[in-house]
C-alpha cells in the first residue's frame, strides 16, 4: 500500500486553569487522540506503544486489543527485507546496481517489462516502473511469488525512475534473497535481524493461517472476521507478524545504527532516486513543526500498522487498529505529530 503522504496539524484547545495546589500532569496528547481511531476512524480497537529513553507509554481504546497481541503488520515487512540486501550488500554478495537479470534470469519479461534494465536499488526505492500484482489480487488471493509475478507481468510498465510503490518489487527481492543467499528471505531474516535484536514476537508464518498467541480479533471493513488469514497474499511485501514492542525495538536498532554500517543507513534513508518520496524501505515524514520522522506502514486484510521514529531512533511510535484502514485519514498524522512535535503547556 502506498505511505501516507497527506499531513494535518493537530488540533490546539485553550482552557483556563484553576488553581490548585498539586496540579495532576496532563494527559500526553497522543494518548487522548487514539480513541478518535475508534469514534471517527471506524476501528473496533486500536493501541500504541511509544519508546524513549525514560521508558515506553502503552494506551488503548476499544475491546479486544491488548500490549501483547500478534497482529500482521504488512508492508512494514519491507523494512526487514531492505535491511538483509543492504546486509548482503555490504557483505559484497550483491550490489545495488546489480540488474534484476543477473540475479533471476528470464523471469523479468513480458509486456514490455524487461529485469536487464532494471536494477536491485529501483526495486528497493520502488522506481522499478513494475506493475502491483496486489492490484489484480486485491491482497485477498494467496500466491506463490512466482505467480505474483507472473500476475504482475501481464501489464506494461510504469516510466521507469518514476516512484509508483509496487509490491511486485519487494516479492523479487524476497527472490533476489533466497537466490543469493540459499535461504528463504524469512529464514535470513530471523537470521540476521529478528534473532539477534531478541524479536520473539516477529515471525515470518509463510502459509499458516493462524496468529499465535496472545492476539485478538482482526476485521474487514466490512465487519467480516478476518482473523485467519493466509500470508501468502502478502510474501515478501506484507507477511510478517509481529508486535508493538517488537516493532519499536527494530525501528530504534535500526534508525540507531546497529543493524548497518554508517554509509549503508545513509544509503537506506536517501530519498533522490524516488523524488524525496520513499528511501529503502523507509520514507520520511516531516510534520507541521518542521520535524522528520522515518518508518513504514503497513496494511493487510484485518490489520493497519504504522511506525515512525526519530533519524537517530531514540523515540518511535507504533500504533494500530484491528481493521484494514482508517476511515478518517488525518487520524495517522496527527498522532505523529501529537507525539513527536514540541507541545506548550
Amino acid at each position: 500500500m502506498p505511505p501516507l503522504r497527506s499531513l494535518l496539524a493537530v488540533p490546539v484547545s485553550l482552557a483556563l486553569l484553576a488553581p490548585a495546589a498539586s496540579p495532576a500532569p496532563a494527559a500526553p496528547a497522543v494518548d487522548a487522540l487514539l480513541p478518535l481511531l475508534v469514534t471517527r476512524g471506524g476501528a473496533p480497537a486500536a493501541a500504541l506503544l511509544a519508546s524513549k529513553e525514560t521508558g515506553p507509554r502503552y494506551a488503548h481504546a476499544g475491546p479486544g486489543i491488548g500490549r501483547a497481541d500478534h497482529f500482521r503488520a504488512g508492508s512494514v515487512t519491507k523494512t526487514f527485507i531492505a535491511v538483509v540486501v543492504l546486509q548482503l550488500a555490504d557483505e559484497g554478495r550483491l550490489s545495488l546496481s546489480d540488474t534484476v537479470e543477473e540475479h533471476l534470469p528470464g523471469l523479468v519479461r513480458g509486456a514490455g517489462n524487461d529485469g536487464r534494465a532494471l536494477t536491485l536499488r529501483s526495486l528497493l526505492t520502488h522506481t522499478s516502473g513494475l506493475p502491483d500484482f496486489a492490484a489484480d489480487t486485491r491482497g485477498t488471493l494467496p500466491v506463490a511469488p512466482l505467480q505474483a509475478v507472473r500476475i504482475a507481468l501481464t501489464h506494461p510498465p510504469a516510466e521507469r525512475g518514476r516512484f509508483l510503490y509496487s509490491n511486485t518489487n519487494y516479492v523479487l527481492l524476497g527472490l533476489v534473497v533466497e537466490q543469493v543467499a540459499g535461504h528463504s528471505y524469512a529464514d535470513e531474516t530471523e537470521h540476521r535481524v529478528i534473532a539477534p535484536l531478541g524479536l520473539t514476537g516477529t515471525s515470518f508464518p509463510g502459509s499458516r493461517t493462524s496468529l499465535p498467541r496472545p492476539h485478538g480479533r482482526s476485521y474487514a471493513a466490512d465487519g467480516t472476521d478476518v482473523t485467519l488469514l493466509d500470508p501468502r497474499v502478502a510474501g515478501a511485501a506484507g507477511e510478517v507478524v509481529t508486535t508493538l514492542a517488537d516493532l519499536d525495538r527494530f525501528y530504534s536498532a535500526l534508525l540507531g545504527g546497529r543493524l548497518l554500517p554508517p554509509h549503508r543507513l545513509r544509503e537506506m534513508l536517501d530519498t533522490r532516486a524516488a523524488h524525496g518520496s520513499y528511501g529503502m524501505g523507509l520514507f520520511p515524514v516531516t510534520l507541521p513543526c518542521g520535524t522528520t520522522v522515518w518508518g513504514h506502514n503497513g496494511r493487510i486484510s484485518g490489520s493497519y500498522v504504522r511506525t515512525a521514529a526519530t533519524v537517530d531512533g531514540r523515540r518511535v511510535l507504533t500504533f494500530r487498529v484491528n481493521t484494514d484502514a482508517i476511515a478518517d485519514p488525518g487520524l495517522g498524522p496527527a498522532l505523529l505529530a501529537a507525539e513527536f512535535c514540541p507541545r506548550t503547556r
